[in-house]
């Protein structure tokens, strides 16, 4: 604060200071000036000589308490010299409007600094005041959005009813003459500015104008924006919950459905108790699960027929996890038009054990595998682990290949359980160390060490091409989530290879939840021609992954990627098929999260969040199959 300031707060001085008793007590000689009756002093050129010798000294006293000698001339030129009180007060008042003046040439400065024009601060500070800096900066924000934003204004003034559009526009016009009453300028200031504002920010009029009318003319921009921000996130909600009851209208639909088949079923005669019952009943798993033949038992001929509403084309293949909750399977079955669920092992075509449920509605008969066979044990896949291998572990295949792996610290502490003995450990070192293996079919790389399959190895086990997953910035932990979720390619081409003889000229396919696009790789290595190929997946590695694969192996056909299942509505579909003219296949599985029994938290069925897209699943098979029917 400097000296000026400080002399200007008088309410925080104590004037009863030695100068100022000397100052009131000083007697000055002009008062001997004047006779009584106003006549003048004989004396007069020795009097005057003695009073500007008085006033000088007066004026070097006012100077000494740090007034400036300009300032002290004109208060003794405007009160006087008889009233040394009147000229300290009138001393005063100079220093308190100087200070004024210098913080509002500071204030002036400030905002000036900020880009604003000086002309426009000073009409800011003059219609605000001084003491409220968030008024003036609101104040010259507006000003600054009228200034450049002409031709916006005309544009968003286009979009108003018409009827507000001409007594707006009329009113608009008169801002730069200001020729009408100043009540009309403080109007316009205080409402239609706003709304020009509240545009320049990117907000539509329409948004604008509910924000004024519901929260009044005279709030603030920050009210007005916190107001159009909550009606935005309100929209937003409004948006999802659509969606929601979109899809339960489809769960809907499938009930419908049902209840119709079950009436007709009851007509006919043909609906029994049992099958009233059996949506509680859980589908038994068969042992060994080789579904309807493997190709290590080519003897073995089953016999199933088709319920008319299932039989194709277009054909349908639909794969989840065999060890699903109780009815799941049965709740399948009934919506994919009551075909009977093939479960099967994967390791009866690899060296590791993928235990899935398929619902299709393909033939069965002259299934060939793909070839050369894959390794069908751990030692023919990973022929290096074979050196290390403990007698004591007598596994040969590994179990179920998961979405993640074990951690360097299990494999540390296995090293270390193990380091201690020479030879065999003891039993309950080896029940441990064989617990741990076939939980995270960890395999040995050394001695006593243990570690996870590599992402290539997985690759390899489960009938992908080598590096399908790797490169293009993908981690290793998305290398294994996608691995863990996808089909084991042997085994869904065995099921496919059908179709090599019916589409030797191409095939139409709609992959819903592609994944990695284990079903296109599976036909592709069959030799059955990919013509049009749309694919749904809602992970962008895993798109990124199929579409590479497709450029990689110099597919002729034409690939269409999808992100949400929702796109493929009836209309969506329709126009797909007929420019496609159908699609002869329909593949997916839909997520398994609230079926697999390692889900301990929202195993909640079909019902859960993610394994209900098995309705979409079923929702879009069933417009394909209509639009099939009627061509």
């Amino acid at each position: 604060m400097n000296a000026n300031s400080s002399c200007g707060e008088g309410d925080d001085i104590d004037w009863n200071t030695e100068d100022e008793l000397e100052i009131a007590s000083y007697e000055l000689p002009s008062s001997r000036m004047r006779l009584r009756g106003g006549e003048a002093n004989p004396r007069s050129t020795e009097a005057s000589t003695s009073a500007g010798s008085s006033s000088s000294k007066m004026i070097d006293h006012f100077v000494g308490m740090g007034f400036s000698g300009e300032m002290v001339a004109k208060a003794v030129q405007e009160t006087g010299e008889d009233n040394t009180d009147l000229i300290l007060e009138t001393l005063l008042k100079y220093s308190e409007s100087s200070s004024a003046g210098s913080s509002n040439s500071k204030l002036v400065d400030h905002f000036v600094g900020m880009g604003f024009s000086e002309e426009m601060v000073v009409k800011a500070i003059k219609e605000n005041g001084e003491g409220n800096t968030d008024s003036i900066l609101e104040t010259l924000l507006t000003h600054t959005a009228l200034e450049k934003s002409t031709q916006a204004h005309n544009q968003a003034s286009s979009d108003l009813s018409s009827e507000y559009e001409g007594s707006f526009l009329n009113d608009f016009s008169d801002i730069d003459g200001l020729s009408e009453s100043e009540e009309t300028s403080n109007c316009r200031s205080d409402q239609e500015n706003k709304l020009l504002y509240l545009a320049s920010m990117g907000y539509s009029v329409e948004e604008a104008s509910i924000a004024m009318e519901r929260c009044g003319s005279d709030s603030t921009i920050a009210v007005l924006t916190d107001f159009i921000c909550a009606a935005q996130m309100a929209k937003a909600n409004d948006a999802i919950l659509e969606e929601i009851e979109e899809r339960a209208r489809c769960k809907r639909l499938s009930n419908d459905y049902k209840a119709r088949k079950k009436r007709k079923m009851l007509d006919s005669g043909r609906f029994d108790k049992k099958f009233l019952n059996k949506e509680d009943e859980n589908i038994r798993l068969p042992n060994p699960m080789i579904g309807f033949g493997v190709p290590s038992d080519p003897d073995f001929l089953p016999n199933r027929k088709l319920p008319e509403a299932a039989v194709g084309p277009p054909y349908f293949y639909y794969e989840n996890v065999a060890l699903a909750p109780k009815g799941v399977w049965g709740t399948i079955s009934r919506f994919l038009y009551d075909v009977e669920p093939e479960f099967v092992d994967s390791k009866y075509f690899c060296a590791a054990a993928r235990k899935r449920g398929y619902v299709h509605n393909l033939p069965i008969n002259n299934r060939f595998p793909l070839l050369p066979l894959p390794p069908n044990t751990i030692h023919e896949a990973l022929p290096l682990t074979r050196k290390w291998w403990p007698k004591w572990d007598t596994r040969t295949k590994l179990n179920c290949l998961q979405t993640c792996v074990a951690s360097a610290k299990l494999t540390e502490r296995i090293r270390k359980a193990l380091e201690d003995y020479d030879d065999e450990p003891p039993y309950h070192i080896q029940k441990y160390v064989m617990d741990e293996c076939r939980k995270w079919n960890l395999v040995w790389v050394g001695r006593n060490k243990l570690a996870p399959l590599e992402p290539d190895e997985v690759e390899m086990l489960l009938g992908f091409p080598r590096n399908h997953t790797r490169g293009g910035g993908i981690s290793r932990a998305d290398r294994y989530k996608s691995l863990g979720n996808s089909f084991q390619v042997d085994t869904v081409a065995y099921h496919l290879s059908v179709l090599k003889d019916m589409f030797p000229r191409g095939i139409n396919l709609l992959s819903l939840f592609s994944g990695i696009g284990g079903a296109e790789v599976a036909l592709h290595r069959l030799g059955v021609p990919l013509k049009n190929v749309v694919s749904v997946e809602t992970s962008e590695v895993n798109r990124n992954i199929v579409r590479s694969w497709w450029e990689q192996t110099n597919q002729k056909g034409t690939l269409i990627d999808m992100a949400d299942i929702q796109q493929l509505n009836a209309d969506r579909l329709e126009q797909l098929m007929d420019q496609f003219g159908g699609f002869d296949l329909v593949v997916g599985g839909s997520p398994c999260n609230n079926l697999a029994g390692s889900n301990r938290y929202s195993r909640d069925g079909l019902e859960g969040k993610e394994s209900s897209f098995f309705y979409d699943y079923f929702r879009i098979l069933d417009i394909v199959k209509n639009w099939s029917s009627v061509r």
